[in-house]
C-alpha cells in the first residue's frame, strides 16, 4: 500500500514546506503567468522589489511584464526557515534581455499561507548582477521542471 501524498497546507512539516518549495519552482520555471497566479488568494499581497500591488489580476500582470522582459528564465528555489503557515525562501535564477545581456538574479521571499494552503502574501528582495553567457549555470530544458539531479543552492559557489 503506498503513502497518500502530504497535502500541501498549514501547519507545515519540513518536508511539505521543501514540496511547497519545489512546486513553486516548478510553476515559475513553466513562466504561465494563469497557472502562477492561482497559488495566491484573490487579495494576495505582493511587495517585488520596488513595486507594492495586490490581487491575482495585479500579480497576472506582473509576472507576464516580468517573462516579456526576462527570456530564457530559469529559476531555482531553496526552503530557508518554516513556521506554521510561513516560509522562507532563498533563490537563484538567470534570465537574458532582448540584447542578449545575462543576468543572475539573487534573492529571498517572506510566504504567508491561508489555511487552503494560497499564498495570501509574498514579500521578496531580490537583486541582479550582470554574467557572461559563459558563467551561466542553469540549462535545463525549459519546457520541463529542473531535473531532480540538477544542483541546488546550498553548494552554490555564490
Amino acid at each position: 500500500m503506498t503513502t497518500p501524498a502530504p497535502k500541501l497546507v498549514p501547519p507545515f512539516t519540513r518536508e511539505i514546506a521543501i514540496a511547497k518549495v519545489r512546486m513553486a519552482e516548478n510553476a515559475w520555471n513553466s513562466r504561465d503567468p494563469d497557472r502562477v497566479s492561482m497559488a495566491y488568494t484573490e487579495d494576495s499581497f505582493w511587495r517585488n522589489r520596488a513595486e507594492i500591488f495586490q490581487g491575482r489580476a495585479a500579480i497576472r500582470a506582473f509576472l507576464q511584464r516580468k517573462w516579456d522582459k526576462e527570456l530564457d528564465y530559469r529559476l531555482v528555489k531553496e526552503m530557508w526557515a518554516f513556521g506554521d503557515n510561513r516560509i522562507a525562501v532563498r533563490f537563484q535564477y538567470e534570465w537574458h534581455d532582448d540584447a542578449g545581456q545575462w543576468y543572475r538574479a539573487y534573492g529571498n521571499e517572506n510566504w504567508e499561507f491561508d489555511e487552503a494552503g494560497l499564498m495570501r502574501r509574498r514579500e521578496a528582495s531580490i537583486n541582479d548582477r550582470p554574467i557572461e553567457e559563459r558563467d551561466r549555470r542553469f540549462f535545463w530544458d525549459t519546457s520541463a521542471p529542473r531535473p531532480d539531479d540538477h544542483p541546488g543552492l546550498i553548494n552554490s559557489p555564490e
